[in-house]
């Protein structure tokens, strides 16, 4: 479990395509100081297991299947990524709650500079958009974020990024068309799955 507070940008330094999967080496700092091998951590939103590190880099192991049903199939050597380390329970919890379980890839369709903040209008597949409320939360690419317009017939989202947010994640490097992993409230997946199983066997 995450919370989308993400802890620093880290750098894909290394992917090596196996026949069975694709292992990402990332070179990070802040991360690295408790890292145990087994260690649950978020890529850009994606729930990953550390399967060796050393100093300054870790390496993960991402299944096919992951790779075309994220937005990490778009990313290259150097590529920047967002990084969170799992949850602990003595720490605050600043953000909502994060499974790492990403439902679909977005799109970004349009990047908004206004005052201090930017604007990012995001398209999402149609199934997804129930999930959607105005001043609700949703994951992109790992980050916690507050829903500030929902467009329906669009299909489309949009938040407002402040200054700390854009510089602190890989957000200031997205462009139009680019994938972002999106994740719903886990929350309201729970509730819609109770009050369907309660409702189909009255």
């Amino acid at each position: 479990m995450f919370t989308g507070i993400i802890e620093e940008k880290a750098t894909i330094a290394q992917m090596n395509d196996h026949e069975t999967h694709m292992e990402l080496k990332i070179k990070a700092e802040k991360i690295m100081q408790d890292m145990k091998e087994g260690d649950s951590i978020s890529i850009n939103g994606v729930c990953l297991t550390v399967t060796d590190f050393d100093e300054n880099m870790f390496q993960v192991d991402v299944m096919p299947e992951t790779m075309k049903s994220t937005s990490l199939q778009a990313l290259q050597e150097n590529s920047r990524v967002n990084v969170e380390r799992a949850m602990a329970a003595n720490n605050r919890f600043g953000g909502h709650f994060v499974s790492g379980h990403v439902d679909a890839a977005g799109r970004i369709a349009s990047i908004e500079p206004l005052a201090n903040a930017v604007y990012i209008h995001i398209e999402v597949p149609e199934q997804l958009m129930p999930y959607m409320m105005l001043k609700g939360s949703v994951t992109l690419d790992g980050i916690s974020l507050t829903l500030f317009g929902v467009d329906d017939a669009a299909s489309t989202i949009t938040v407002s990024i402040i200054p700390h947010t854009w510089e602190e994640t890989n957000l200031s490097t997205k462009q139009l068309n680019d994938p972002i992993n999106v994740e719903c409230d886990v929350l309201m997946k729970y509730t819609e799955r109770l009050l369907e199983t309660k409702y189909k066997k009255a």
